[in-house]
């Protein structure tokens, strides 16, 4: 217990003794895993909402919740019998269900006050050709007891396009800023470390091993990396529910896209790793010039 109190004290005191450098350490890591959280859920968001339309699928008409099952059967008879319809996919209020308790599953009370009468079927349909996307969505929205019809075109391609080459943007900026956090962090230990050079080597002649010296500096550095991953994880949470409350009334091809708490927590985790990771591992190339390896 003496020895866990040592390190605690020692890792505290570098911590204060270095203030500046350690603030900036734990900034650098905030920022740079904020912004690889962030590209992860923003892609997260986009592969729910395109998840459908990756599989052939060009448009989804939503019949009226209050449609009957005469006037779905005839939509489906004239899906069925349509030559520009390669095939389709009926939904009925128990399959949309079924989908909304699992994109909602974070959000128990919206689950319970919702019915499966409560949401409409639908129709998922690939056009035997691509361009035959639109005239078929005009086609059924005219129909009486459909609601709307939503069509991806080419705009799920777009934006499958964009996100990619933004996701690779963003990590490229986190991996710089990173590796900044981690030159920060090495050169908090290292100036530690000198102004403790004496210290070290009497505790060295008196026969303290390199790992006794190294655990209260690899803490120091654990403790930057994990304080800068608790901010990202923070401001990843933020995001979620930012982007949650932008799409919780779109009623266009927005309203396929969601993010849900799992893929929050899920990032969160992942960056306190890589956080936590960075620490130790600028401790330990901090340490390398004062100590055997």
């Amino acid at each position: 217990m003496s020895r866990l109190a040592y390190f605690v004290r020692e890792t505290l005191i570098s911590l204060r003794r270095n203030l500046l450098m350690t603030i900036a350490g734990i900034i650098t890591v905030a920022i740079s895993l904020f912004l690889f959280g962030g590209i992860l859920l923003v892609s997260a968001t986009v592969d729910h909402g395109t998840q459908q339309w990756k599989h052939g699928i060009e448009l989804e008409i939503f019949m009226k919740t209050g449609a009957t099952a005469p006037q779905v059967a005839a939509v489906e008879a004239e899906l069925k019998a349509d030559p520009q319809v390669k095939n389709y996919t009926h939904l009925t209020q128990a399959d949309a269900y079924a989908i909304f308790k699992k994109d909602f599953a974070d959000q128990p009370a919206l689950v319970e006050s919702t019915k499966p009468s409560d949401l409409p079927e639908s129709f998922r349909v690939a056009p035997l050709k691509a361009e035959l996307t639109q005239p078929l969505a005009l086609k059924y929205t005219d129909q009486p007891n459909v609601d709307t019809v939503i069509t991806a075109a080419q705009q799920i391609k777009r934006l499958l396009t964009a996100t990619r080459w933004i996701r690779l943007t963003f990590i490229a900026m986190a991996s710089v800023l990173l590796a900044s956090s981690l030159f920060l962090i090495v050169n908090t230990i290292r100036l530690a470390t000198f102004a403790r050079r004496r210290e070290i080597e009497v505790m060295k002649l008196v026969g303290a091993s390199n790992w006794f010296v190294r655990v209260p500096f690899m803490a120091e550095g654990l403790v930057q990396g994990a304080i800068g991953a608790g901010f990202a994880f923070g401001l990843v949470w933020l995001l979620k529910i930012v982007i949650s409350n932008l799409l919780s009334n779109q009623h266009t091809l927005l309203s396929t896209f969601r993010v849900t708490s799992a893929d929050a927590i899920g990032i969160g985790i992942l960056i306190l790793v890589i956080g936590a990771g960075i620490g130790v591992i600028g401790s330990i190339v901090g340490l390398r010039r004062f100590l055997e390896a």
